[in-house]
């Protein structure tokens, strides 16, 4: 079968990408360009539970797309990035860099900025058509906070964010009438030099994975029962094998569970253009508990900016994995607990690729 994935940039010009993915054949093909708003090119990309809607991170604006089909993309709307004063300034570096959609209604969409002056995320309200409508909330967390990723419970009734630059891990409650936010609970990172950058749930809601950019590990929370915030196990786990020299920086990047929550994959990314990232996987028991890590692998090049990893949403042999420091996208089979990349196709144009969303 053919699947279909559309993939954003990291810097101007603004487009989206749709790349088409042969699982039989085991290629990709480049099937469509959509020029976007050229100074709105989407660093994250989400897209809508029903498949219709894109939202993106794009520099200044939170910007949306109604999807038509894999090759008719539309630009709906743009709203600048809100919160403090300055944020939507010209004159600053704060830039807006993840957004989430809700899944369950209201359909809310959340999104963190970052850099300076993001000391509050932005929840926006969606039409039927599924495009952004207003800036509802402007949720506080710290004047110095940096979000750089956010997940939902399984109920969709609280949100988990991790706070790169504050190093910590907030706990908001959703209503679920409005989709705002209030604060239930913040934790310090376990280390002052973990440095939170992505959090991921188990599908059963019982265990969180906090990825640690500058910790380069993987650190293991349970979730109480009672007050739904989470509880650190004192259990973490490497992002990269040991004994490399100390030369090498590394920034850990992303995870993801697979569809079926029985493994979970990370990444991190390195700071030198010829030294690999890695990517690695961990078998999950039933409730979520890590079992074992099963490898550590190095990726083609460092990552760059990306080096994001996206498990497929209808399977769990596929997993799509994004460069911008050359430029491409790498398709993945996991079988038996091993990785192995079956397709490449590379697109060496200026901030190509940060993630990619699955449409089919």
């Amino acid at each position: 079968m053919k699947h279909h994935l559309m993939v954003g940039t990291w810097t101007p010009p603004g487009r989206i990408y749709t790349i088409q993915f042969d699982d039989e054949q085991l290629s990709l093909e480049l099937v469509k360009k959509t020029d976007i708003p050229e100074a709105e090119p989407i660093s994250w990309m989400a897209i809508s539970h029903d498949k219709k809607t894109i939202y993106g991170s794009a520099m200044k604006k939170w910007n949306s797309f109604a999807v038509n089909s894999p090759t008719d993309i539309v630009h709906q709307v743009s709203h600048p990035v809100a919160g403090h004063p300055l944020a939507a300034s010209d004159e600053t570096n704060t830039r807006a860099i993840f957004c989430l959609a809700a899944r369950q209604p209201p359909y809310s969409v959340y999104g963190n900025p970052f850099y300076k002056y993001a000391g509050y995320g932005n929840v926006f309200s969606v039409k039927p058509d599924g495009s952004l409508a207003e800036n509802i909330q402007n949720y506080e967390y710290e004047p110095n906070t940096g979000i750089h990723g956010m997940v939902f419970d399984p109920t969709e009734t609280y949100l988990y964010s991790a706070d790169l630059q504050a190093n910590k891990i907030w706990t908001h409650q959703k209503d679920k009438e409005t989709g705002k936010l209030t604060l239930v609970d913040c934790l310090e990172a376990p280390s002052p030099d973990d440095h939170p950058r992505w959090v991921e749930i188990h599908p059963s809601g019982k265990y969180l994975y906090a990825l640690m950019e500058a910790g380069n590990r993987l650190a293991v929370y349970v979730i109480d029962e009672k007050r739904n915030v989470p509880v650190f196990t004192h259990m973490t786990y490497p992002l990269l094998p040991p004994g490399l020299p100390p030369r090498n920086k590394y920034r850990g990047d992303v995870c993801f569970t697979n569809r079926s929550g029985t493994y979970l994959f990370a990444t991190t990314r390195s700071n030198h253009f010829d030294v690999t990232g890695y990517i690695t996987a961990f078998k999950l028991g039933p409730h979520g508990n890590i079992e074992r890590q099963l490898f550590i692998n190095p990726t083609s090049t460092s990552g760059g900016h990306s080096n994001a990893v996206s498990p497929c949403d209808f399977s769990d042999e596929w997993l799509a994995l994004c460069d911008d420091q050359q430029g491409f996208v790498e398709m993945y089979r996991f079988k038996d607990e091993l990785l192995a990349r079956v397709a490449r196709i590379d697109i060496p144009e200026k901030g190509f690729c940060m993630n990619a969303v699955w449409y089919d």
